[in-house]
């Protein structure tokens, strides 16, 4: 029977091999980090400084979102194009991307995982968004923020769910919307 570990003709035979002295086991390195981002809040605002969504999941009073938001936005504005994505601020891990001219800003736990965070972000983010996609579809980007996230972990990650659902929400509120307005129009108010 041939040892797989330790071949005669080779040099290796002086490396640790598992489960000798040298070698880390699996519990000596302890848990592996989770993965996952329970993120704690998410902003998406200009290279200006203007805040165009803000998702709070964690309790905070008004002013307290203010101040974070202040320090946060004048944080990432001033770093680099070429700097990294990740800052480590309080107890908390930011993780933002910047596409064209919106960052996209969110704070996760210490422990949770940097690149899940920044993939949510991507994945969060459609195509060619500008500022006033937001401004004047605000509801439909939060309603797509629902769609990936419920209480700040990953609920949908697939776009094509997400489109889906995006394309139902769109038919109820137009079919809505055209009972409303042939109810007004003969005469029938719809309280």
């Amino acid at each position: 029977m041939l040892d797989c570990r330790s071949p005669p003709h080779s040099n290796t035979a002086s490396l640790p091999q598992r489960g000798d002295q040298g070698f880390p086991s699996a519990a000596a390195a302890g848990p592996a980090p989770p993965l996952r981002a329970t993120m704690q809040f998410l902003l998406l605002f200009s290279r200006q400084g203007k805040l165009g969504l803000q998702k709070w999941y964690v309790p905070l009073t008004d002013k307290e979102k203010k101040k974070i938001t202040r320090e946060l936005v004048q944080t990432v504005l001033a770093g680099k194009p070429k700097m990294c994505s990740f800052r480590e601020w309080h107890d908390l891990k930011i993780v933002y991307k910047r596409y064209a001219g919106l960052y996209f800003c969110c704070a996760i736990e210490d422990q949770d995982n940097e690149l899940i965070a920044l993939e949510i972000i991507h994945r969060y983010y459609f195509g060619s968004v500008c500022e006033l996609d937001i401004i004047f579809n605000f509801e439909k980007a939060y309603f797509i923020l629902d769609e990936f996230l419920l209480g700040g972990e990953v609920q949908e990650t697939s776009k094509k769910s997400v489109l889906k659902a995006i394309e139902q929400a769109d038919l109820l509120q137009e079919k809505t919307e055209n009972m409303y307005h042939s109810r007004v129009h003969w005469g029938v108010r719809a309280y």
